[in-house]
């Protein structure tokens, strides 16, 4: 392409998403004084979304003793000295985007390592941040990248990412990691007061609070405006470690849930009770698209600015087959941000980035015609055949039943006249296929916010003596806010790859508070096991997990207990036995209770249970490491204990355990397999479950 079209190409490019367009080259030397003042850049500085020759910048300069910064000078070097400066231009903080700025720094070279800073009109610079350029598509060299996911501050330290810093600092510079990709629950929009709720699940509340003119629910603040929104933002970017991880690397980000409402699905919030709320949604898309810089579409005209939709609260109508409401508020909502978008990282990687939120339908086992099928006395689980027949509606294999048995009794199918559910909706997953068939790079990997690997036990096998009811014939599954409450829709995908002969796909997922690896199959057992894919979960920066949840909710003396928590006879601390039921079943976590052995546990297996998975920690915290090459896609957990307390030390926090699998690259026809590599550390019921098997 031309140099002239080229320009106007990328101009046309930094308007589409709102950000000010810097060609790199020939650069005078600058001629003022520039001193450090970090403080009057709060939030730090970011980079995101990095391409062979650009990648955006960000930072936000609020008023200094009531006095605005004007326009600021962005300048990008090829040192960190600052002495071989490529770029320099202007750009303006807006009071309309709360003081954020970005700039896309256009012209730059492939592969390359960037300096960048901004100064204002008293040349008082922010601190200086460090970014990467992609390497050309035909660039053969591995690529290398962290993924994390869920970084809650108001009950925790991100003190991972510390540890992710001091690594990364001591290895080869040909090994260092390239960019972060950030899968969602970037912030949590439920805030707790230490003043109200001192502890909470064994963690403590710190203060980040109050929101300026958030809403009560329980013991919990929520946003009600834009403002709460910004202020939770600035919060979480004045954390030292997620503000140095961010000036470090370029982040690649999604969303999950929380950057908006817990549990939502397209602008329904769902605190109390379901209800629309389309100008909370166009709310939490704008101060995303002011806080996390990345090339996405929407209503962002201009050069710095979010333009909301004037919507209003109505009751979501006209569903399409998906369940995608019509309803105009809504859609101007959920469109107002479009984030879904696919970054290519030399002939290895393409990362292929989807909305698992903004066009989802309402989870069937979660409509309140599911009410009877939800399991009482099993703390997060839900069974797996009512899940899959209220999916499923009229497309379920077979027919819909007029009834579903459960509890004992035939109970009326709701939903045997009703299409099945979508987590993406008609529009994304059509592209998201395009994408997988139509990609070159050698893997694809798909930052999937919610996972598709089935957390299920076997229930329907407790041993006799135990004093619980599982009102199904099947298994139980951990949750169904994923993938596993979209099977029809996972199933569809997954048989898609197969059909297509679509290989070397990975899902990349955070959500779960958990490390999990494993194989992806549109079926388990008792129905045939056919992998077509691989899937690594990543546990969380600093939200609680699972296991957490567990220890704070179950007394160890309760009938169900031994399948979730495991005390060791010897004493000290709760082991996490949900691990052990997720890979072996309950008949393995009783046997643990009656004899304390690992060896005796495995002995009774069922093998059925868990095929797909190589790997599962319920009580992870930490971040992922990927190293993509053109014979295999290795992944390495990198797990640290609970983020209780600040870091200590250039390393952060100590290492719990690392562990690291290889997924060699298959043709058409032939098999995923998953390779354990290499393991350190100690985890009890997590790394012997296969070192004794």
């Amino acid at each position: 392409m031309p140099a002239a079209d080229r320009r106007e190409f990328l101009a046309a490019a930094a308007a589409s998403f709102g950000a000010a367009l810097v060609m790199a080259g020939p650069v005078r030397a600058g001629s003022r004084v520039v001193r450090p003042a970090p403080e009057r850049f709060p939030q730090g500085v970011a980079s995101g979304d990095p391409q062979p020759d650009s990648v955006i910048l960000w930072t936000r300069r609020p008023p200094v003793a009531g006095r605005d910064g004007g326009a600021l000078t962005v300048e990008t070097a090829e040192d960190e000295g600052f002495r071989r400066v490529v770029a320099r231009a202007s750009v303006t903080p807006l009071e309309a985007a709360d003081w954020t700025c970005r700039a896309l720094v256009a012209g730059l070279k492939p592969g390359r390592a960037y300096w960048y800073r901004f100064i204002d009109a008293d040349g008082a610079a922010s601190r200086t941040g460090r970014t990467f350029t992609a390497p050309n598509e035909d660039d053969a060299a591995a690529a290398r990248f962290a993924f994390v996911s869920c970084q809650n501050i108001n009950l925790g330290y991100a003190t991972p990412y510390r540890r992710m810093i001091a690594e990364d600092a001591d290895k080869p510079e040909a090994e260092r990691l390239r960019f972060v990709l950030h899968l969602g629950d970037f912030i949590y929009e439920m805030i707790w007061s230490p003043k109200d709720q001192p502890t909470l699940q064994g963690r403590t509340v710190r203060e980040i609070g109050p929101l300026p003119t958030g809403a009560r629910v329980g013991t919990i603040q929520v946003p009600t405006t834009v403002a709460d929104y910004r202020h939770v933002y600035q919060a979480y970017l004045a954390d030292p470690d997620i503000q140095d991880a961010r000036a470090l690397w370029p982040f690649i980000c999604v969303w999950d849930n929380h950057e908006f409402s817990n549990r939502c699905w397209q602008s329904q919030i769902n605190y109390d009770g379901s209800r629309p709320a389309q100008s909370l949604k166009a709310a939490a898309n704008q101060a995303w698209f002011e806080y996390i810089p990345a090339r996405v579409r929407g209503a962002t005209q201009g050069l710095e600015r979010f333009l909301p939709p004037t919507v209003k609260d109505a009751p979501l109508t006209d569903f399409d087959a998906d369940g995608l409401s019509h309803q105009a508020d809504n859609q101007a909502a959920i469109n107002s941000l479009q984030i879904n978008r696919a970054l290519r990282w030399g002939a290895n990687v393409e990362l292929i980035l989807t909305d698992n939120r903004s066009f989802r339908s309402q989870a069937a086992a979660e409509r309140a015609d599911a009410a009877p099928f939800a399991v009482r006395g099993f703390p997060w689980y839900a069974a797996q055949d009512a899940v899959e027949v209220l999916d499923a509606g009229r497309a379920l294999p077979g027919g819909a039943p007029e009834t579903i048995r459960f509890g004992g009794q035939d109970l009326p199918n709701p939903r045997r006249d009703a299409s099945p559910g979508s987590m993406l909706g008609a529009r994304q997953k059509q592209w998201l296929k395009e994408r997988l068939t139509g990609s070159t790079a050698r893997w694809k990997l798909w930052g999937n916010s919610v996972g598709m690997l089935h957390r299920r036990t076997d229930w329907q096998n407790l041993p006799e003596g135990v004093e619980a009811d599982w009102p199904s014939e099947g298994y139980g599954l951990y949750g169904t806010d994923d993938w596993c409450g979209y099977p029809a829709e996972r199933r569809e995908l997954l048989a898609f790859l197969e059909a297509q002969g679509v290989t070397n796909v990975a899902t990349l997922v955070g959500d779960r508070h958990s490390f999990f690896a494993g194989l992806l199959s549109p079926d388990l057992p008792p129905r045939a096991y056919r992998p077509t894919a691989a899937e690594f979960v990543v546990g969380s920066i600093s939200t609680p997990s699972s296991f957490e949840a567990a220890e704070a909710a179950l007394p160890l003396d309760r009938p169900l207990s031994p399948a979730y928590l495991h005390r060791p006879a010897e004493g000290g601390p709760v082991q996490p036995a949900m691990n052990l039921a997720v890979r072996h079943g309950v008949r393995a976590c009783y046997a643990l209770k009656a004899t304390g052995r690992v060896e005796d546990a495995l002995a009774v297996s069922n093998p059925e249970v868990a095929p797909h998975l190589a790997f599962a920690d319920l009580g992870g915290h930490g971040y992922a490491v990927v190293v993509a090459s053109h014979d295999a896609l290795e992944v390495e957990f990198v797990a640290t204990p609970r983020p209780q307390r600040p870091a200590e030390g250039e390393a952060g926090i100590p290492l719990a355990y690392r562990v690291a699998h290889r997924l060699p690259a298959w043709s058409p026809g032939q098999t995923p397999r998953l390779e354990r590599i290499r393991q350190e550390g100690h985890a009890p019921l997590v790394l012997e479950l296969d070192a004794t098997a």
